[in-house]
């Protein structure tokens, strides 16, 4: 697959619906992955208290044979064995049914490498999580600077641009 240029100001409709959010009107499933993997918090001094602010994401991303296939950090980026790999910027969120799983989202790429399958990718949008939520206790003054990892799953799903 050639890498292409994708436009960044095309004005697309973005659905929400009560069960999350949907990928931009037009677009086209290009790959679905499961991550699995931890949701990495920090305890900060935050408006005269103390807060777990997120971090970062570190996950394994796999097919849907269940073969590792890439990886899921910080930025949020995720980066695939053949060497492609997208960062992308949230433009929709919606809680998820179960309030201890983090939210689901659209995000709209802004930034891609190499030139295999993620090369392509216009949205990622996160669904079905488990997990990953901050802990609800155990930041305060005596933890400022320490880290939670709280295990998390999603599927991500990869779109095409809208046409």
């Amino acid at each position: 697959m050639g890498a292409k240029h994708l436009a960044c100001g095309v004005a697309t409709t973005i659905l929400i619906s009560a069960g999350g959010v949907a990928a931009p009107q037009g677009s086209a499933p290009l790959l679905e992955l499961v991550a699995d993997g931890v949701q990495i918090y920090a305890c900060e001094a935050k408006e005269g208290g103390f807060d777990w602010s997120l971090k970062a994401p570190e996950a394994n991303l796999f097919d849907n044979q269940g073969r590792e296939v890439g990886t899921h950090f910080a930025g949020p980026t995720w980066k695939l064995d053949d060497g492609s790999e997208v960062v992308g910027e949230v433009v929709a969120r919606a809680d998820s049914a179960d309030p201890r799983a983090i939210q689901w989202l659209l995000l709209r790429a802004k930034s891609h490498q190499g030139s295999g399958a993620l090369s392509v990718v216009a949205y990622v949008r996160r669904t079905d999580t488990k997990g990953g939520t901050a802990p609800s206790t155990g930041c305060d003054t005596n933890h400022l600077s320490q880290q939670a990892r709280m295990r998390y799953s999603a599927t991500y799903q990869f779109f095409s641009a809208a046409k």
